[in-house]
């Protein structure tokens, strides 16, 4: 094995580890609930596979990007929750019913949506192959829906062992995704820097701040769901998106340079809006412990 494929496989076992931890802290009948809120299934559905891929489009249209470029933003758009997001948002919130509903509900539903938006809006970006819903389901199963099962399932038979157990799945999971990812970085900088001055990064820091502010407004009035709504528009499965770019742009190098940029600056774009939304939670649980008193 060569030192690329030891690197896929330390990213995909990092994701693996962070869903696993998850699924570990996970009730089993949190799994359905968005599809027992339809009204809130929809709006999340509106937010993420709608008007942001919309808004993605046109962004990519109002610059001069590369081919490569626009395919890999349009599918980050249309990808389903990244397996480290949960995790942040859970620490910002305690909703978790939704934080593990949405991530449950975008990966299943992403087998048909991905494919079929990508169909539908390919002749805008000047797609290629259009990406099998089976490569989205291996990507989705591997990633998502196995990890969080063995979660569930270890979570019911060796409940006493969930706490710990979790606790080092996620320590090993998120330093082994940046150990990972750091060659994966070095690797792909000319690429990466490439893109800085031709609108890519304006591009991309636009995708950020517009899935804030669509998740923002169509989370509802509870400011819990809201957040996790928005931060959810915001970031996406990176392998996902890998997938849908690279089946139409195989051995590109922009398709992995756009989808790591992309990566790094939402992280750090969404920074404020994150420190934001935990003083108006934190400011909440205060005044209802003030009115339980």
């Amino acid at each position: 094995m060569d030192i690329a494929s030891l690197i896929r496989v330390g990213i995909v076992s990092s994701m693996m580890l962070l869903v696993f931890a998850l699924g570990l802290r996970s009730p089993p009948h949190v799994a359905g609930y968005l599809f027992r809120r339809p009204g809130l299934l929809v709006r999340s559905l509106l937010s993420m596979n709608i008007l942001l891929p919309l808004v993605t489009l046109a962004l990519v249209a109002s610059f001069e990007l590369r081919p490569a470029v626009k395919i890999a933003l349009v599918a980050l758009s249309i990808s389903p929750v990244p397996p480290f997001l949960p995790g942040k948002q859970l620490r910002l919130s305690s909703s978790g019913g939704y934080v593990y509903g949405l991530f449950v509900a975008t990966a299943l539903l992403s087998v048909v949506l991905v494919p079929v938006t990508m169909m539908l809006l390919g002749a805008y970006v000047r797609m290629g192959q259009h990406v099998s819903a089976a490569k989205v389901l291996s990507t989705v199963t591997l990633t998502v829906l196995v990890p969080l099962l063995l979660g569930t399932l270890v979570r019911r038979i060796w409940p006493a062992s969930t706490d710990r157990l979790g606790a080092v799945a996620r320590s090993v999971g998120g330093v082994l995704l940046v150990v990972a990812l750091l060659p994966v970085l070095v690797a792909q900088w000319p690429a990466i820097r490439s893109l800085i001055g031709d609108g890519t990064l304006l591009v991309i820091v636009g995708f950020t701040l517009f899935g804030l502010v669509i998740g923002h407004l169509l989370g509802g009035p509870d400011a819990e769901e809201r957040t996790v709504l928005a931060l959810a528009t915001a970031s996406r499965h990176p392998a996902v998106a890998l997938a849908v770019a690279s089946a139409a742009f195989p051995n590109q190098k922009l398709v992995p340079a756009a989808v790591l940029l992309a990566l790094l600056v939402g992280v750090i774009a969404a920074v404020p809006y994150s420190s934001w939304r935990k003083r108006v939670h934190a400011g909440f649980g205060g005044r209802r412990a003030g009115v339980s008193h």
